[in-house]
C-alpha cells in the first residue's frame, strides 16, 4: 500500500474549521493541507448508504479533481434502538426544510427527534449509541485506504453542556458521566471517534 509523504494533501471539505482541525492533527507528520473549497472543487453528491461509501465518494472526487492525494471523512451517530439510524443521515435529520420549509440546521430539533423515537419504543428501549468516523484516503491513480473510528456511549435527556456541537449534548461517552458537550474540548478530542480514526491512519501511514 502507498504511504503518505510530506507535501500537499487535499482535505475534501469546504469547511475552514474542519481544515484547521485536520491540519493540526497532521502537522507533526509534515503534511501541508489544502481544502477542496480553496481549490474551487465542487462538493460531490453523497449517494452512499454507509459512512465508508460517502467518505470514499468525497475523497475520490477531490483526488480526481486536484490530481493530489486527498483525505475525506464521514461521520455520524448510530442509535441501537433505531436500527443504527440516523447514521449517514445524521446531519439531514437537523435540516429544517424537511419540516418547516426553512433552510438551515436545527440540532435541538434533531436531538428531540432521536429522543422521541427512542421513547416511543417504551421504557425498556436501549439507549446505547455510538459516534462513527470514517477517514478515506484516495490517490489520483485510484488506490485508496479507509480507517474507521468509533466512540461508544449512551443517550441522555435533556441535553447538557454548551461546548459541543451536533448531538454532543445528548451523548455520554462510555465510562464517563459528562456529555461530549460538557467535556473540556481536549478531553473530548482524546476519546472521540475522529481521534480513534486518526490514530489508525497515523499508525498505518506514518509508522
Amino acid at each position: 500500500m502507498k504511504k503518505l509523504g510530506t507535501g500537499s494533501l487535499v482535505i475534501a471539505t469546504h469547511n475552514t474549521g474542519k481544515l484547521k482541525e485536520i491540519q493540526a492533527l497532521l502537522d507533526p507528520y509534515g503534511a501541508e493541507c489544502l481544502s477542496a473549497g480553496s481549490l474551487g472543487l465542487p462538493e460531490p453528491v453523497e449517494t452512499g448508504t454507509t459512512f465508508v461509501e460517502n467518505a470514499l465518494i468525497k475523497a475520490r472526487a477531490a483526488a480526481e479533481g486536484s490530481g493530489l492525494v486527498s483525505l475525506a471523512d464521514d461521520s455520524g451517530l448510530s442509535v441501537e434502538a433505531l436500527g443504527g439510524r440516523p447514521g449517514v443521515y445524521t446531519a439531514d435529520w437537523a435540516e429544517r426544510q424537511w419540516f418547516e420549509g426553512d433552510a438551515g440546521r436545527d440540532w435541538f430539533m434533531a436531538m428531540g427527534k432521536v429522543e422521541g423515537m427512542v421513547q416511543a419504543q417504551g421504557p425498556d428501549a436501549s439507549r446505547a449509541c455510538a459516534f462513527h468516523c470514517v477517514l478515506a484516503l484516495a490517490w489520483p491513480d485510484g488506490e485508496h485506504a479507509v480507517y474507521e473510528g468509533i466512540a461508544p456511549g449512551t443517550l441522555t435527556w435533556p441535553p447538557r453542556g454548551e461546548m459541543g456541537f451536533g448531538y454532543d449534548p445528548v451523548f455520554v461517552p462510555q465510562n464517563r458521566e459528562q456529555t461530549f458537550a460538557e467535556l473540556n474540548p481536549a478531553d473530548k478530542h482524546a476519546i472521540s471517534h475522529r481521534a480513534d480514526a486518526f490514530a489508525k491512519l497515523v499508525a498505518d501511514q506514518f509508522s
